[in-house]
């Protein structure tokens, strides 16, 4: 086919993870689970966070956010990934296609920063633990996380409008299992140049100004908790920051992975991996990381399980 027979487009086919017949069942069961436990598990946390007195805090709020941007992108591409295990052709209409890369974006850029923000609040409450509801006041943290969302609402729309109005050819087959930005360009027939030089300054921008935060936020712990005379506050230190530093490895690796190599290289089906990484397996083990290594959220969800137990056992 020309690719540069030009026509009006009014949907794309995603050709999904795989097209070998044999592996549907098993990956729509195992995506499927994934999937569950991802809603179940950020829904869970939000509403602990929300509910629970002890868990008002600065570093709840953030956790907070982080569990509405993974539930976000996550359900942004989950139910319509698992559509296509089920359906001989997955078929995706061009004005979805848009607002499913336009939602997309938001949150996964909001996520970016919402883990920088936490990290300067670990940085805060570890370093400069007096001082600490004083900083990271309730006007601080709203800041920090409106930020994020209003950049990231930008970012979404430039990128979207400035992919969606060039010209696409009559081939409408996108290999990959959602509408994201690099599968779309290699279906443009206009003059990508300038498109794909935007995306590689957002995508460095975003990692020059979130990723120092987080790696200074994380040294300066560091050098505070070696300074620490006693054993068991290093300990605590440690495993207060633990998990908030699992989860900024797996996902900025994988974003970088992702974003920041060079278009040469890029592969759809090593991409396709990475893209399962970041948008399903991540958002599920963010709460399962936070809950089994937290106390506190622990001990807030055996509350509300008790309390929702003796509800339906008085009814």
């Amino acid at each position: 086919m020309d690719k540069h027979n030009l026509t009006v487009l009014n949907e794309f086919i995603l050709t999904g993870i795989t097209d070998r017949p044999e592996l549907q069942a098993p990956l729509f069961g195992l995506f499927l689970i994934i999937y569950m436990i991802s809603t179940v598990g950020n829904l869970g946390m939000i509403i602990l966070t929300k509910i629970d007195s002890k868990l008002q805090t600065p570093m709840y709020f953030f956790l907070r956010h982080l569990a509405i941007t993974d539930l976000g992108y996550s359900t942004t591409v989950g139910p319509k990934m698992l559509v296509n295990f089920v359906v001989d052709e997955n078929t995706i209409s061009y004005y979805f296609c848009a607002i499913q890369l336009a939602v997309f974006l938001v949150f996964i850029v909001s996520e970016i920063f919402i883990l920088s923000a936490m990290s300067y609040d670990r940085y805060v409450a570890i370093c400069s633990p007096l001082l600490y509801t004083v900083i990271m006041s309730q006007r601080v943290c709203g800041v920090l996380v409106a930020i994020p969302y209003i950049y990231s609402t930008f970012v979404s729309l430039l990128v979207t409008i400035k992919i969606f109005k060039l010209s696409f050819c009559s081939y409408n087959v996108i290999s990959h299992f959602y509408c994201d930005s690099l599968p779309l360009l290699s279906l443009l027939c206009s003059d990508t140049h300038e498109i794909e030089l935007i995306i590689l300054i957002l995508a460095a921008f975003d990692l020059i100004l979130s990723l120092p935060i987080v790696l200074v936020s994380y040294l300066l712990i560091l050098v505070a908790i070696l300074r620490m005379n006693s054993a068991e506050g290093r300990h605590k230190a440690f495993s207060t920051c633990g998990s908030h530093l699992t989860v900024v490895v797996l996902f900025y690796g994988t974003l970088i992975f992702m974003y920041m190599q060079p278009k040469s290289s890029h592969s759809f089906d090593t991409d396709k991996v990475a893209s399962i990484f970041y948008t399903l397996v991540i958002p599920m083990s963010n709460p399962l990381i936070y809950s089994l290594r937290n106390k506190d959220v622990k001990y807030a969800l055996h509350k509300t399980w008790k309390k929702i137990c003796n509800i339906f056992t008085t009814v």
